[in-house]
């Protein structure tokens, strides 16, 4: 996976542990939005189920084509999303470090 520091668009996935609630969404600053999701900030779904596990994420270079992914991974089956993780990080290790 790639590190990103700067403003990039990224689809990303949070989980509430392995195999947990998981939260799909998309930013044009991962940084950013993983630290809102780690401290609750916004009173949505991924705060409600406690998704604060940053276990997958994929950087664009338009943010259209991040949105067309993210609703892409939405529509899949729960059993397709895991797939999507443990190809990538099987540990389900929280990839917040490699954000820097």
């Amino acid at each position: 996976m790639a590190i990103q520091t700067d403003k990039q668009p990224a689809v990303y996935t949070m989980a509430s542990k392995r195999n947990g609630t998981l939260y799909t969404g998309v930013t044009s600053h991962l940084p950013a939005r993983d630290y809102q999701h780690k401290q609750g900030h916004g009173d949505g779904f991924s705060k409600q189920y406690g998704c604060t596990l940053l276990v997958w994420f994929e950087m664009h270079e338009e943010m259209v084509g991040a949105i067309v992914r993210e609703k892409q991974i939405k529509s899949w089956s729960r059993k397709k999303k895991l797939a999507l993780i443990e190809a990538e990080n099987g540990t389900w290790t929280d990839l917040s470090g490699t954000l820097v």
